[in-house]
């Protein structure tokens, strides 16, 4: 299975934040929609990522005066990305290699889904799932 084909059960937006923006706004954002990362965009372009992680780092640098800075100040600049075409194993053994949970899908240099691990590890274990009965099935009419 491709990421495309992850990213076509999806609906809703790619929630996104800029690096001009403050990172209490971004934080903001993390916190109402319940989610651990933004990519940050630049027009349509991947300009880094804003995760919990860049929050707890800036936390320890700079204490509470990080959330006045701006998103730009304490993103993930040096993004690593995938296309659509991109098997999912594939993704999922870059992020686990790399240590890291979120991953930008980009075609044509625009960022056009956001997927995390979880999203790769719940396509493993339905597959994993589907496969064992499959076989339960195959067992029980042989």
């Amino acid at each position: 299975m491709t990421i495309q084909a992850i990213l076509q059960g999806r609906e809703g937006p790619i929630f996104s934040c800029s690096a001009d923006q403050s990172v209490a706004d971004a934080v903001a954002i993390l916190s109402e929609k319940r989610i651990g990362a933004l990519p940050v965009l630049d027009g349509d372009k991947v300009a880094g990522i804003f995760s919990e992680r860049d929050v707890l780092h800036g936390i320890q640098n700079l204490g509470a005066a990080v959330m006045d800075k701006r998103v730009a100040d304490v993103m993930t600049a040096d993004v690593i990305s995938v296309d659509l075409q991109k098997s999912a194993i594939g993704a999922l053994s870059l992020m686990t290699k790399r240590r890291f949970r979120h991953l930008p899908v980009v075609e044509d240099g625009k960022l056009v889904g956001f997927i995390s691990i979880g999203d790769l590890v719940k396509y493993r274990i339905d597959k994993i799932e589907s496969e064992a009965a499959a076989m339960r099935n195959y067992i029980q009419s042989a």
